[in-house]
């Protein structure tokens, strides 16, 4: 490998574990589902989504050769990330005010009607409400938890870039 590419081997080694914590996540989110019975609502599914789209093109970057095409992932990373943020943004303040609705009514078809809840209807399917206040972990909601972990990517990701390329 060139040295002034040494660099890229960080990033994609970078790009590899985020994408298998993006893969536990969703597993971790599958068996809160599954063996616990906590139900999707339509946000969660929207930051499956996002979770998904983390990983697969986290996964991609760290496959492809060049620099063009890593960088190019990084930023749908970063994006999908913020579109995470905002669904679970959302989610987090539906929760603080059960009050209001996440138009349960509005995004059940919307999020029903995606591809992958026709392939996957037991993972991407709305099953459940917004404002269904599950048990905490370590003292955040779900919906807490993966507005931290979208954060953190939409800002690790820039910065990993930006600290990489400026050393080397």
């Amino acid at each position: 490998m060139n040295p002034d590419y040494a660099w890229l081997g960080r990033e994609r080694r970078f790009l590899m574990l985020l994408g298998v914590i993006c893969l536990a996540i969703l597993g971790g989110a599958l068996y809160m589902q599954v063996v616990l019975g906590e139900a999707p609502c339509p946000l969660c599914i929207l930051q499956r989504y996002a979770f998904l789209l983390i990983a697969v093109f986290a996964f991609i970057g760290a496959a492809l050769p060049g620099k063009r095409g890593v960088t190019a992932c990084e930023a749908f990373v970063v994006v999908s990330a913020l579109g995470g943020l905002v669904a679970a943004g959302r989610h987090a303040w539906v929760l603080a005010h059960p009050e209001s609705s996440c138009g349960v009514d509005v995004l059940q078809p919307i999020v029903d009607g995606l591809p992958l809840a026709k392939l996957l209807p037991s993972v991407f399917e709305v099953q459940g409400f917004c404002t269904t206040p599950y048990p905490p972990v370590l003292g955040l909601s779900l919906a807490q938890w993966a507005l931290v972990a979208y954060a953190l990517t939409a800002v690790l990701v820039p910065l990993g870039i930006w600290r990489n390329r400026r050393v080397s």
